[in-house]
């Protein structure tokens, strides 16, 4: 059954993977660790108390930072809300396109995934964003999801932002790299 119907698999699978977190402690530090760009360990040697400690001096300080990213992904995960970065960093991506091309196929992916109505990871924007875009997906061109990526790092930024730097995760993870240096 699953092979004829893989568009549910995946949702399934997404699913247990939620639910998998939920058997964990799930605002934790080895749940940071799990999802690092690098091994765990090397990467928490190169990452200093400092770099850690400026991503609580802005959220676009956090967002440019790999292991940051890396990070508040992990925190957003635990809240189930992962799809708005994952959105922001598809527009961010978007914006790098230089093939008029490819433009437009990118463009109708992200609408769906993200933007449309009942899409599989739909983020939590205004009628109106929304409408906008709808709109400007009938011309895409590099700046069709401006509106919609802006409200969506307003969110993070006023929202989530400010719980993950309360969060045990981030919390573990000064920890971590202050007991190094002792």
């Amino acid at each position: 059954l699953t092979p004829l119907l893989p568009h549910i698999d995946h949702r399934n699978r997404g699913m247990r993977t939620r639910l998998g977190c939920l058997s964990h402690k799930s605002d934790s530090y080895n749940d940071f660790t799990a999802i690092l760009p690098d091994k765990p360990n090397r990467a928490l040697k190169r990452l200093s108390t400092e770099e850690a400690t400026r991503w609580a001096d802005s959220f676009d300080v956090l967002l440019s930072h790999k292991y940051g990213l890396a990070a508040f992904r992990a925190f957003l995960k635990t809240e189930f809300s992962e799809e708005n970065l994952e959105f922001w960093l598809a527009c961010e991506d978007f914006k790098k396109t230089r093939s008029a091309a490819k433009l437009a196929a990118k463009a109708q992916r992200i609408f769906e995934e993200f933007i449309d109505v009942q899409a599989p990871r739909e983020v939590n924007i205004d009628f109106q964003t929304r409408e906008l875009t709808r709109r400007n997906m009938q011309e895409p061109s590099l700046s069709c999801f401006d509106q919609a990526q802006g409200k969506v790092h307003s969110l993070m930024e006023k929202d989530s932002y400010p719980r993950f730097l309360r969060s045990k995760i981030y919390t573990d993870l000064l920890s971590q790299t202050q007991r190094r240096l002792s």
